[in-house]
C-alpha cells in the first residue's frame, strides 16, 4: 500500500444537453444522465445510481479485506445496496441507505465471525464513513450444502 493521502481525479465533461462524459486515467470512459426521477430518460447512470454503487462496491471491498485479515472463509457476497433521497431543510440529499448483504461461506465457516466480519466492514468502509446518510445492513448467511447435508441459512437482521 502507499501512503496516504491518496488522490482520486475525474473529469466531467458536458454541454447544455446530453451525457456526461467521465474520464479519469486509465479508466474506461462513462457516461452519466439524470436519472427520471430529475428529468432524465433513467437510461443511464446517473449521480445518484453511481453514489450508491460505490457504497455497494465499497462495503465488498472492505469485507474482502476484513475478511482475510480475520481468516474467515467465504465463497461469494451479493450486495443489494439502495440509496434513498429525501428533501432535508429545502435541500435534496441522500438521507439513508438500505444495504443487504447475502454472503455464502463453505460448511466449515464460523457463521457468527462471518456475520462479525460482515458487521466489522460495514463500521470500517472508507465510502459508506464518508457520507453522513445513515447506512442500514441487513445479513443472510447462507452455508454452502455439503455433499450429502442441508445447508444452513442464517436469516437477516440488524446489528
Amino acid at each position: 500500500m502507499q501512503p496516504v493521502p491518496y488522490h482520486y481525479s475525474v473529469t466531467a465533461l458536458g454541454g447544455p444537453c446530453g451525457d456526461i462524459c467521465l474520464d479519469s486515467r486509465r479508466l474506461e470512459r462513462l457516461h452519466s444522465s439524470p436519472p427520471a426521477e430529475f428529468g432524465g430518460r433513467g437510461d443511464r447512470w446517473s449521480p445518484e445510481t453511481l453514489l450508491t454503487a460505490a457504497v455497494a462496491d465499497g462495503f465488498v471491498l472492505t469485507f474482502r479485506a476484513v475478511a482475510t485479515a480475520s481468516r474467515v472463509g467465504w465463497i461469494a457476497l451479493q450486495m443489494e445496496a439502495d440509496g434513498i433521497v429525501a428533501r432535508v431543510h429545502r435541500t435534496m440529499q441522500f438521507t439513508r441507505f438500505d444495504l443487504r448483504a447475502r454472503l455464502r461461506v463453505p460448511s466449515e465457516t464460523n457463521v457468527d465471525r462471518a456475520r462479525h466480519a460482515l458487521e466489522k466492514a460495514e463500521r470500517n468502509c472508507l465510502i459508506s464513513n464518508s457520507l453522513k446518510a445513515t447506512i442500514h445492513l441487513e445479513i443472510d448467511v447462507e452455508v454452502s450444502v455439503q455433499p450429502g447435508g442441508r445447508p444452513g441459512v442464517e436469516h437477516p437482521s440488524t446489528p
